[in-house]
């Protein structure tokens, strides 16, 4: 296989940059530097398309080694035949090679092998070749009492089974029911028993705990779908019910379409052996390809399942890591909370743990106490912005918070914080290093406070998994969601930038190049050596070569450091490129060593082309130094739309059908989007809601993090649910 060839059609590019971007994979470049700094090479290929194509290649190498380990493997047991190498050459799937390799790779004993051990692989040939005239004659001559064939039935009966497995073993035998199952079959959920004595339970207890988890999966009690149309979370929907023992699923395929298939295939109308081949085709398909087919299905389904939710995941951590923070605040952070009492953090603008405590606002009918408490340390440390964490305990938190904002001159807003993963990292060895005097719910409380004010910097600290914005996260390839929810917080904070002398480790080592044992060195020096003032030092840092310094350089940050373009994401190896573009730019030109970038400037050059030439550099990296000249410093995050501050609080019961209310996408999924409209407990816009124009996934309208207007559809009580539209006419 020309991989190369194959990239490139696939993926839509020049030839010559799919060759670029595999040396330069291959010479251990990673992606986010790749994307950035080598745009020349890839033509601009964006960080995203990268990772595909790089994992793209990585599959296509691994089904080129397994090709050739079959096609060893066929040599070694003289089983390799031109017809065979063709198939094999041409397989584009590992699952194709597998079907070829099937008949051929060593098996356990089989019904068939048992049968070939009493020598009546002959008469099986015979009866394959469909060519006898008396059958009764040929099987005669393989009864055998000593080797276990008794009688003419039983001597049919084994040569059938060894037919029935070469039927089955037949790569188009497997293709047509593989094919036929997922065009036309139907998956289909029915109650379990455990369900069915759950809910007979139900009837004569008045609380079934294990008829209230049943109910969950109600909609799929009696449920079919075609394979072909069924959505991504209704399978990972039934897959959890299976698991947990509630449901039973079955894929229905078209069995007598398949038959009908197979038999012209494989079957001559030779009256002598036709009943005994429409037998064996049937055994065969029944007792060995379908139950083979169907698992194929069900693992393919999933697979696609679970590939569709961790995009969803990753484009939603994506926008969740990239909202704008919440700088030159000083938050009040509370981490509710019932029997132990709302924990509380205040955090200066850089993060700085000021004071700690503890009210019990939720607990006492008389909250006055708390809310003096709460008054005294808003006054003391000047908080204008209060985080409530939205866990157990929050709707009590946030009315306390609402209500001390109405009775006094606090001059404060609030903001209820998704707290998913805080509690892990509190937990955790990070935590305990990071705040060793705190108990878990304080390292919580500060955490709810920091990822407001930088959600990038703090949610590093947690795994992506654990942050909570996707769907069923649990249920999938949990290696291949860790990967992917990797790789978007690498490029997130590669695309941000890392000030190389406050980061923590976790954040440093996302940084491309560095690992977390070089993280863990940057910061041992920088602790025996004060702040860096150059990247050039980064030289200095154990374990941090020249390759890790060509990857990471342009990513870190020095604010005040000794070269100006330190601070920005103009690479090292192009600094002499924008000295000349400034002294070119400037008029008069630069004479004294600059302080600053505004020193160095005059107005810039536009006619980038010509520019370009003259500095000899490629147009794409003298955009990007440009870019970084005019705003050195800056936060792509900033041009983002603020977070949705709020001063009130709603009840559930005040919402009523038509009110129209501002929100915030907290989580986007296959069916719609949830929305915090600040009533504790999130809406849910289904996508037929979303926007007047068809779309086929909510994601192509809203993302997590956008502030929205919404109109109220319905609210259940009871169900606790609510349904709104963003279809909003102005």
């Amino acid at each position: 296989m020309d991989i190369i060839a194959k990239l490139t059609q696939e993926f839509a590019l020049a030839r010559w940059q799919v060759e670029n971007t595999v040396e330069l994979i291959d010479a251990d470049n990673t992606i986010p530097f790749i994307a950035r700094y080598r745009k020349e090479q890839t033509g601009e290929i964006d960080d995203q398309k990268l990772r595909e194509l790089s994992e793209r290649l990585e599959y296509l190498r691994n089904l080129e080694d397994r090709k050739e380990a079959v096609h060893n493997a066929l040599v070694e047991q003289n089983n390799l035949t031109d017809e065979l190498a063709t198939a094999l050459a041409a397989a584009a799937t590992l699952t194709e090679v597998e079907d070829i390799y099937r008949p051929f790779r060593p098996k356990r004993r089989t019904r068939a092998t048992m049968a070939i051990e009493k020598d009546l692989q002959p008469l099986a040939d015979l009866i394959w070749a469909q060519e006898l005239a008396d059958l009764e004659a040929a099987v005669a001559e393989f009864i055998d009492p000593e080797k276990g064939v008794e009688t003419a039935e039983d001597a049919l009966a084994g040569a059938s089974d060894i037919i029935a497995e070469r039927i089955s073993d037949d790569p188009t035998c497997r293709a047509l029911a593989r094919q036929l199952t997922q065009s036309e079959g139907i998956i289909t959920s029915t109650a379990s028993k455990k369900t069915a004595e759950a809910i007979a339970e139900a009837e004569t207890s008045a609380n079934s705990e294990a008829a209230s988890k049943a109910a969950v999966y109600e909609m799929y009690f009696d449920f079919n779908e075609p394979i072909k149309k069924i959505a991504g979370h209704r399978v990972l929907a039934i897959n959890r019910g299976e698991n947990e023992s509630w449901l039973k699923i079955d894929i229905e395929a078209p069995e007598e379409k398949i038959l009908d298939g197979l038999r012209k295939l494989f079957i001559k109308q030779n009256p002598a052996t036709l009943t005994l081949m429409e037998a064996a085709l049937a055994d065969s398909y029944k007792r060995l390809t379908a139950p083979a087919v169907e698992r194929e299905m069900r693992n393919l389904l999933t697979e696609q399942a679970e590939e569709g939710a961790i995009k969803v995941f990753a484009e939603n951590l994506r926008q969740l890591l990239m909202q704008p923070p919440v700088k030159d605040r000083v938050v009040l952070a509370i981490d509710p909370g019932f029997r132990t009492g709302c924990k509380l953090a205040v955090v200066n603008e850089t993060g700085k743990v000021l004071e700690t405590g503890v009210v019990y606002a939720t607990t006492n009918k008389d909250t006055t106490p708390s809310k003096k408490t709460l008054y005294q340390i808003i006054n003391r440390h000047k908080a204008d912005l209060i985080a409530i964490g939205n866990g157990t305990a929050s709707r009590e938190t946030e009315l306390v918070i609402a209500e001390l904002l109405k009775e006094t001159d606090a001059k404060a807003q609030y903001i209820i914080v998704n707290e998913a993963g805080a509690s892990v990292y509190s937990a955790s060895k990070l935590g305990a290093e990071e705040f060793p005097d705190f108990d878990v719910a304080l390292r919580s409380a500060v955490s709810i406070g920091r990822r407001l004010q930088d959600p990038l910097a703090e949610l590093v600290k947690i795994d992506p998994r654990s942050i909570g914005v996707g769907q069923y996260q649990h249920d999938m390839n949990q290696k291949r969601l860790s990967g992917t929810l990797s790789g978007v917080v690498e490029a997130c904070v590669n695309a941000v930038g890392v000030d190389l002398n406050t980061a923590s480790p976790s954040l440093l080592s996302y940084v491309a190049g560095i690992s977390p044992a070089i993280a863990k060195n940057i910061l041992a020096y920088r602790e025996a050596n004060g702040k860096f003032l150059s990247r050039s030092q980064l030289l200095k840092v154990s374990k941090l070569g020249p390759k890790a310094f060509e990857q990471c350089a342009g990513f870190l940050r020095i604010p005040g450091g000794k070269n100006p373009m330190d601070n920005t994401g103009v690479h090292p190896e192009s600094y002499k490129i924008a000295e000349n573009y400034l002294k070119l730019a400037a008029k008069p030109p630069v004479k004294a060593p600059a302080k600053s970038l505004k020193d160095l400037g005059g107005k810039p050059q536009h006619d980038y082309e010509a520019m370009a030439k003259t500095l000899e550099v490629g147009l794409p990296t003298l955009r990007d130094i440009i870019k970084e000249l005019e705003k050195p410093g800056r936060d792509p995050r900033d041009e983002l739309p603020p977070v949705l501050l709020r001063s009130d609080v709603l009840e559930m019961e005040d919402l009523q059908e038509g009110m129209i209310l501002t929100g915030t996408v907290r989580n986007v999924i296959d069916f719609g989007a949830f929305v915090d409209i600040g009533v504790h407990q999130d809406g849910l816009v289904h996508i037929s809601q979303i926007c007047d124009k068809f779309i086929k996934h909510p994601l192509e309208a809203v993302q997590l993090g956008d502030v929205v207007k919404v109109k109220v559809l319905g609210v259940d009580i009871k169900k606790k649910r609510i349904s709104l539209s963003m279809k909003v006419k102005e």
